[in-house]
């Protein structure tokens, strides 16, 4: 593998200057500067609609700026396609696999390179150079693997193996780490370290400012579209990264709540057993009660059989074994009773919402045929339109008109329109899968008093994520899945961190002999 090494006689890798970006009625970016070193981990932070995701497309190449020029290593550069951008050495980690599962490894390596020797494809000296590369960087995933084999940890070192394999000099990771147990993100960021120690510049974004904190060199901070400021990481500290991103100060401490008076089953899972979209067991056996009042947190590393039991709890998927009911009742009696189950899917762009719908009609997706949204049969808009305008005040939607389609919206504002109509009928149980990901910290800080309010009012809360902080801070219980079993169920207060680490890879033996000594 070619060294970046000699990169580091350049002040800045690539410098986006005076960069303005206006879609219509929104000004997406405007005239920031964002600046990247030779061999640094240079934090992006924002809020959700804050411009990053657009400043890195048009980095990539998947938008053209308005206004603004781009350099690369001193040169200035126009970027019009995300080929261009390979060709400058620039590799994009998207926040989503962009992997084909059907394909192996190798296969999603060489995926989109033009063969040396066309029409011919030369797969072994492609294997050769890439098992050199997962030598150098002692990542050991088996080239012949189909994709849909790997655990989502792998999966994520693919990505970004895939763009090593490309020789990429500046890596945008996009929320790299959420795939990841606190054990597996110390290993991730020494891999990061010894890419720049070769001159690799790597951009990180992220919402976990404690990940921000360690691992990057400098940060950059945008707010609706402008640039706030670009700070050096040992300089600065949570707080201030919070307040510069929303304005104001952020809490991330341990919020107080207060003890439940009341402990009925509202959720009970019993001797639970399913598979999942590959046919392969995903739920083994499983136990899980979830009372009135309380705020049980699922943690576990992605993968792991979260995603099938919020199905099988929202009647999405089929059992195979076991049973699940809510309030004593069979799941298929519930499903659509808004009073019993709310259900924040993981997956909102397939599941919890209609994209080309507008937002007023997917607030009502659940309750359009009931009064006062029709009557005889005929559906009443005006009160559909005041339902949204009630619903996006109440949960702050950011969005021109509740009459525009759903897809204009910015991710975190999607997910607060499934939040908003799951929580509109006052359910009994709330299954909250993976809710606030995407969303940003004044968002996530929203969301969860949101849920922290509906617990107070007595409702049962499993709260599914994979950042195990917001699962400490949030829960009242903590259960811990990996395999498709609860490794162990844990009160939130006061739990170590690092036990729940083990657990999450399925260490329980490891942890039964550190709570006994």
């Amino acid at each position: 593998m070619k060294t970046l090494k000699d990169t580091n006689s350049i002040e800045y890798t690539m410098e986006m200057v005076g960069i303005t970006k206006t879609f219509p009625g929104v000004l997406a970016n405007d005239d920031v500067t964002l600046r990247v070193k030779p061999g640094e981990v240079h934090g992006l932070l924002g809020e959700n609609g804050a411009g990053k995701s657009t400043l890195m497309n048009i980095l990539y190449g998947l938008h053209q700026q308005d206004d603004g020029d781009i350099f690369i290593n001193g040169r200035k550069t126009r970027i019009t396609s995300p080929r261009v951008a390979v060709d400058h050495g620039i590799g994009m980690v998207h926040q989503h696999f962009m992997l084909i599962d059907n394909l192996t490894v190798l296969e999603n390596i060489v995926l989109g390179i033009p063969p040396e020797h066309p029409p011919f494809l030369d797969l072994n000296s492609a294997r050769t150079r890439f098992k050199k590369i997962t030598e150098e960087y002692q990542i050991p995933i088996n080239p012949s693997t189909p994709v849909w084999q790997l655990p989502v940890g792998d999966k994520q070192w693919l990505e970004i193996l895939k763009q090593l394999f490309r020789q990429a000099k500046l890596l945008i990771l996009d929320e790299p780490t959420a795939v990841f147990a606190p054990s597996q993100v110390e290993q991730f960021f020494i891999k990061l370290r010894q890419l720049t120690e070769e001159g690799c510049a790597i951009i990180f974004i992220s919402h976990k400012l404690d990940e921000v904190l360690e691992i990057t060199d400098r940060i950059t901070v945008l707010r609706d579209g402008k640039l706030i400021g670009t700070v050096t990481t040992n300089q600065t500290n949570s707080t201030e990264l919070a307040q510069m991103m929303v304005g104001r100060e952020v809490s991330h401490d341990r919020k107080p709540r207060p003890p439940s008076v009341e402990k009925k089953e509202v959720l009970v899972a019993d001797n639970l057993c399913c598979m999942d979209d590959r046919n392969v067991p995903a739920l083994r056996n499983l136990n899980l009660t979830v009372h009135t009042g309380e705020i049980v947190g699922l943690a576990g590393v992605d993968g792991n059989g979260q995603k099938e039991l919020a199905e099988c709890i929202a009647g999405l998927r089929q059992p195979t074994g076991g049973k699940v009911s809510i309030q004593g009742k069979p799941i298929t009696h519930v499903t659509r009773d808004t009073s019993l189950l709310g259900y924040i899917p993981q997956d909102r762009h397939t599941i919890g919402l209609i994209e080309p719908f507008t937002v007023e009609e997917n607030l009502v997706l659940k309750t359009f045929d009931t009064d006062p949204l029709t009557r005889r049969g005929i559906i009443r808009w005006r009160s559909i339109q005041n339902n949204a305008d009630k619903l996006i005040d109440e949960f702050n939607v950011k969005t021109p008109s509740s009459r525009i389609p759903v897809r204009n919206l910015s991710g975190g504002n999607q997910q607060k329109v499934v939040i908003a109509r799951e929580l509109s009928g006052k359910p009994a149980l709330l299954v909250a899968s993976h809710a606030t990901r995407g969303l940003d910290l004044g968002a996530v800080e929203s969301v969860h008093n949101i849920l922290l309010h509906e617990r107070n009012q007595g409702t049962a809360v499993l709260f599914v994520s994979a950042e195990l902080s917001e699962v400490m801070a949030l829960s009242d219980r903590i259960a811990v899945i990996f395999n498709g079993e609860i490794m162990g169920i844990l009160d939130a207060e006061g739990a170590d961190i690092n036990l729940i680490g083990e657990l999450m890879l399925g260490h329980r033996e490891t942890v039964l002999n550190t709570m006994q000594n």
